[in-house]
This record gives C-alpha cells, sequence and structure tokens, in this order.
C-alpha cells in the first residue's frame, strides 16, 4: 500500500528538476529504483508513445558511476538492433557546466525476463526457443562490434507480454580492442556470480574471450527451460562445485590451462566426477534444446560455439535465417579512448554532455562548428 502511495505521490517537478524539458512527458508512475537512481514510466506527449525514464542524479560524485555511465549510453547509441534496448533521447541539460543528474529517455518494456520466469510455469517450446533465438541475436551483433556485454543475468534482459526481449543494462560492458592486454582489461569483474563462466570464478585464462557472454546465456535458458537457476552458487569454491557436478570434471588438458594456481590446485585435487547426462537433470524437455545447452555451457571456453555458430543449431531450423541477422561494424577505439588515460571530473563531464547532444543534432551541429551559446 505504502509503494502505492510513493507511486501516486511522485510529481512531475519532484522528478524533474529545473529540466526545461520536463513538460514534454506526463509521469505515470515509478517502476524501478537503485543505486543510480528511478525509474518512471511516462508518456512522451508529442509522440503519445509510453517510454521509460531513468533519472541518474548525482552523476559525477564518484568518477568510477560517471565512466560507467558514459560507457553505458555512448554503447548503446552505437549498438542499434532489435533486440537490443533502444535510447530514444537524453534530455538536454539546464546547464553545460553545472548539471548533476541526467534523464534518459528508453522505450518502454514492461517486465523482464526474472519476472517473466518467475510468474509464469506454462512457457512452451516456442517459448524457449523464441527467448533463446532473440538472446543469441543480441549477442552475435554485440560481439561483431566486439562488444561483452559481461553481465547478463534475467533482470538484465527486458520484455513485453509479446515475447519480444531485449538485452539492457550495458554498464558493465567493455569494448575488446586488439591490442588491448585483457589481463589489465578485465580486473574489475564483478557480474552476478549465478551466471559467470567458470573462467571467470578463478581467472582461469589469461584471455578472456565472447563466451563468458555464451556461458552466461546457456544457464539463463537453462532457467528459461526449468524455472529455477542453474549454478546458484553460495561462493566461487560453491559455484565450482556446482558446475563441475553437472559437466564433470574438467579434463587434464583443461586445468592445465588455468592461470590461477589456487583454482588449478583446487581442480586437480577434486574427487573425480562424471558429467550428468542433461536428459537425466532435465527429463521432459526437447532433447534439441539440451543438446544446444550442453554446448553452450562447455567448461571450456574454446568449446562453447560463437553466436553465430548457437544460430545455425537445428534446435532454430524454420525459425533463424543466419544471413538474415544483422552484424556490426567493430566500434572504433576513438570512441573509447576515455578508457585509456586518466580522466577528470571535467573531462566526463565533457564527454557526457558530448553524447547528450548526439540526441539534439542542431546543438550538436553548434558545438561542432564552436558555435553553441552556452
Amino acid at each position: 500500500m505504502q509503494q502505492d502511495q510513493t507511486k501516486k505521490e511522485l510529481k512531475d517537478k519532484d522528478f524533474f528538476t529545473e529540466y526545461g524539458d520536463a513538460n514534454r512527458y506526463k509521469i505515470l508512475e515509478v517502476i524501478g529504483k537503485g543505486s543510480y537512481g528511478v525509474v518512471c514510466a511516462a508518456i512522451d506527449t508529442h509522440t503519445g508513445e509510453k517510454v521509460a525514464i531513468k533519472k541518474i542524479h548525482d552523476v559525477f560524485e564518484h568518477i568510477s558511476d560517471a565512466i560507467r555511465i558514459l560507457r553505458e549510453v555512448k554503447l548503446l547509441r552505437l549498438l542499434r538492433h532489435p533486440d537490443i534496448v533502444e535510447i530514444k533521447r537524453i534530455m538536454l541539460p539546464p546547464s553545460k557546466r553545472e548539471f548533476k543528474d541526467i534523464y534518459v529517455v528508453f522505450e518502454l518494456m514492461e517486465s523482464d525476463l526474472h519476472q517473466v520466469i518467475k510468474a509464469n510455469d506454462d512457457l512452451t517450446r516456442e517459448h524457449h526457443q523464441f527467448f533463446l533465438y532473440q538472446m543469441l541475436r543480441a549477442l552475435k551483433y554485440m560481439h561483431t562490434a566486439n562488444v561483452y556485454h559481461r553481465d547478463l543475468k534475467p533482470k538484465n534482459i527486458l520484455a513485453n507480454a509479446n515475447c519480444k526481449l531485449k538485452v539492457c543494462d550495458f554498464g558493465l560492458a567493455r569494448v575488446a580492442f586488439s591490442d588491448t592486454p585483457m589481463t589489465v582489461f578485465w580486473t574489475d569483474y564483478v557480474a552476478t556470480r549465478w551466471y559467470r563462466a567458470p573462467e571467470l570464478c578463478g581467472s582461469f585464462f589469461s584471455k578472456y574471450t565472447p563466451a563468458i557472454d555464451i556461458w552466461s546465456i546457456g544457464c539463463i535458458f537453462a532457467e528459461v527451460l526449468t524455472g529455477k537457476p542453474l549454478f546458484p552458487g553460495k561462493s566461487v569454491v560453491h559455484q565450482l562445485d556446482l558446475i563441475t557436478d553437472l559437466l564433470g570434471t574438467p579434463s587434464p588438458e583443461t586445468i592445465a590451462v588455468v592461470r590461477n594456481e589456487k583454482a588449478r590446485k583446487y581442480l586437480t585435487e577434486m574427487r573425480k566426477k562424471p558429467p550428468v547426462p542433461l536428459f537425466q537433470k532435465f527429463p521432459n524437455v526437447d532433447p534439441l534444446a539440451l543438446r544446444l545447452l550442453q554446448r553452450l555451457i562447455a567448461f571450456d571456453p574454446k568449446d562453447r560455439p560463437t553466436a553465430e555458430e548457437a544460430l545455425a543449431d537445428p534446435y532454430f531450423k524454420g525459425l533463424a535465417k543466419i544471413e538474415r541477422e544483422p552484424s556490426c561494424q567493430p566500434i572504433s577505439k576513438l570512441e573509447f579512448e576515455f578508457e585509456r588515460r586518466r580522466v577528470t571530473k571535467d573531462d566526463i563531464r565533457e564527454l557526457i554532455y558530448r553524447e547528450i547532444l548526439e540526441y539534439h543534432p542542431q546543438l550538436l551541429k553548434d558545438y561542432i562548428n564552436g558555435t553553441e551559446v552556452l
């Protein structure tokens, strides 16, 4: 009851502190709250469509958060695909020099895959297939752009009643440039443990690959099939135990390339476990679905298919047309040069402002020509 009250009491003026653009939107209700701020459903009075507006407050309080926000808005501008959530616009701040909050306007999605799985124990074979197909299509597009999402989980996959899925939350995503040493690249890995590939549980391999996202999609797919998380580990060690309980102890060759000494020792000394056949663990599940799942959750990343290879699996016969699934141009290094140098708060403010102008073409033109009015 209390929450309903909060929803009703959020006035437009409380939400849109000093933003001139605000009168374009009519706030309907709060649909999410997090450490970053608030998400509201609203109506765009210019177009009549429903949108989600994410208010990110005090963007520049912590520089690491500001960089994460910059990374996410930049990636969502560059990755335009039907299975990736779309930023419609970012509202223009009242002052280029002093703004603290930003308002990102997204297309509105009704729910997320976590809610869908929780609320529906009657998902059909067609649901399973269509969900996985859309997630792999998004991955194919992302990976051809050299972007690794790194935090795929049911809550980061938005859903609509018509079964449409869209990947969101690119705050932990990274662009892999061929000249970047991967080990430096991935030191801040903090994604949700249950969907984390084994090579991330113990810093196993010296070079991470897009196969980390493929593993996460496999775990999400298993959850779609059964309604329960596949590997709900309580710690890194417990996570590895659950994974090896199902997949068996990895081969000596796989263990030999594990970089982390503690993880290598743990796997070597682990009692030998045989793999459990998936049809035994998941009776009554389509054998073709299980065969693809087995490939997606191979312990060794080099044994997992790419998103494109997975889309060609017989499981999608009649649904996928490989040549029709779009790829993306690799992202230019220039877009992410801020990742390669020490940046100040003012640098990030300028870069975020520049991103906002991408949604205001005339002002962007003035900015580039040096004729903007400050």
